[in-house]
Formats: structure tokens, C-alpha cells, sequence
């Protein structure tokens, strides 16, 4: 069995060079409860707890924007019961948290190919969207059913449409015109990308997006993952120099 979850960190970022747009790779959930000899849905339901600490830390500093790579496009491959039991986390995890989020003044964006999700999710996403659209707080981006070479195709695609139907050149087509056939139009590109539970690999996820983000990398797994982990992330944001390929 592993250790208790990590104690609270002293570390405390400076305010006025927050990033503007963190993500976070939500990794771990069934490790945790294989070391526990639970279910790995216990996991997962462990993970949601993470997600509402996070959510409401991220909210409180006031960050701009906050994606969390929930499901992949590859996680159907896992058993039918803990994709299932997945879906209905997600159902029911929106049910109870629209009410504060909306209060808190969060956006609620969602990202991926929604449209393979089951009906009464796709619903609770949609309902989401419509009641929190005019909030100018926290970016909050679900990533569901999402991967990051589908992002790109979708984007190409959705182009090359353009170009076979008039609307525009093949050479009226720049980085930011694709930025815009993004799930993540309108958002800045991540400043800061953490990735719990010790594995050190992107897993394909905001290729696009987080060219220049900083990369964290912690051992602490998802379900054990609270604000003081996410403040120890950001003051290790703050220690670095951003150069985007030029010099200081």
C-alpha cells in the first residue's frame, strides 16, 4: 500500500505572475486504488474529489483558464464496466457541481468528440455550457472523449472544407486561422502543463496548444493531488525563464 497522501507544501507563487491557462493530465486514479485493494472506479470517484479541490483553488487565484484531460479517446479500451461507471461519474459529478460553479462565476467549456458520449451526458454538457456562458471568472475545459491528433484532424478537415467550398485560399491558411478550428479557440495556449503519477510523456494531449507550455511532472497520484500541489506546480512555474526560443 502506498504512503498517506502528501502533506500541504509551503509554498506560496507570487500573484502577479500567475499563469494564465494551467492544464492538468488527471493520471493515477487506478493506481491509487490498486495500492488501497479497491475497485478502480473508488479511484476514480477519489479523482473527482481532486477535481472540486482544484477547480475551486484554481478559481481563487484567479487564474484564467484550467483544462483537465478527463477521458481520452483511448480510454474506451479499458473495461466496458469502468467506462461505464465513467460516464456515470461524469453525469452525475456535473449534477452537483453546476450550481457552485455557476455561483463561482466559472465558464464552462468542453473539449473532444463529444458527440460519441452518452445522451444524458452530452445533455448535462449542454446544460453546463448554457448556464454558465455569460460568466467571466475561471475558464473551467473538460476534456472528454478527447485526443489531440482528432483535435488536429477535425481542424484540417474542417479547413480543407472551407477551401473546397470558396470561402477561402489554401494560402490564406495560418496559425491562426487553425488556432480557431481548435476546441480551444478563443483560449490562450497553456502556460503550464502538469502531469501526476510519475509518468513522463504528454499522452496526447493539447499538442497544439502547449508548444511553450512549462512541463511539471509529480509523483503524486491524481486522487492525492490538492491545491498545495497545485501551488508547489505554479511557484516551480515561477522559478523558470520563458524565452520561447529567444534569448534574455
Amino acid at each position: 500500500m502506498s504512503s498517506a497522501p502528501a502533506q500541504p507544501l509551503p509554498y506560496d507563487p507570487d500573484p502577479e505572475r500567475l499563469p494564465r491557462h494551467v492544464a492538468i493530465i488527471c493520471d493515477g486514479n487506478g493506481r491509487w486504488a490498486k495500492d488501497r485493494g479497491l475497485p478502480r472506479l473508488s479511484g476514480h470517484w477519489q479523482g473527482y474529489q481532486s477535481v472540486r479541490e482544484v477547480v475551486r483553488a484554481a478559481s481563487d487565484m484567479r487564474l484564467e483558464a484550467l483544462t483537465l484531460y478527463a477521458f481520452s479517446t483511448e480510454n474506451w479500451r479499458r473495461p466496458q464496466a469502468e467506462t461505464d461507471g465513467l460516464m456515470r461519474l461524469f453525469v452525475e459529478g456535473a449534477r452537483r457541481e453546476l450550481k457552485e460553479l455557476h455561483e463561482n462565476n466559472v465558464q464552462m467549456r468542453f473539449s473532444g468528440r463529444l458527440e460519441a458520449l452518452p445522451a444524458d451526458l452530452r445533455k448535462e454538457l449542454d446544460r453546463h455550457c448554457e448556464v454558465t456562458r455569460a460568466n467571466t471568472g475561471l475558464v473551467l475545459n473538460i476534456c472528454l472523449n478527447y485526443g489531440g491528433r482528432a483535435e488536429i484532424v477535425n481542424a484540417a478537415r474542417r479547413l480543407a472544407e472551407k477551401v473546397a467550398a470558396g470561402e477561402i485560399t489554401p494560402d490564406e491558411i495560418t496559425d491562426t486561422l487553425f488556432e480557431q478550428e481548435l476546441y480551444t479557440a478563443g483560449m490562450p495556449d497553456p502556460d503550464l502543463l502538469i502531469r501526476p503519477a510519475g509518468d513522463l510523456r504528454i499522452s496526447n494531449y493539447l499538442l497544439w496548444q502547449i508548444a511553450y507550455a512549462e512541463i511539471y511532472f509529480t509523483p503524486v497520484r491524481w486522487p492525492d493531488f490538492r491545491k498545495p500541489h497545485l501551488e508547489e506546480a505554479i511557484a516551480e512555474f515561477q522559478r523558470r525563464e520563458r524565452r520561447f526560443g529567444g534569448l534574455k
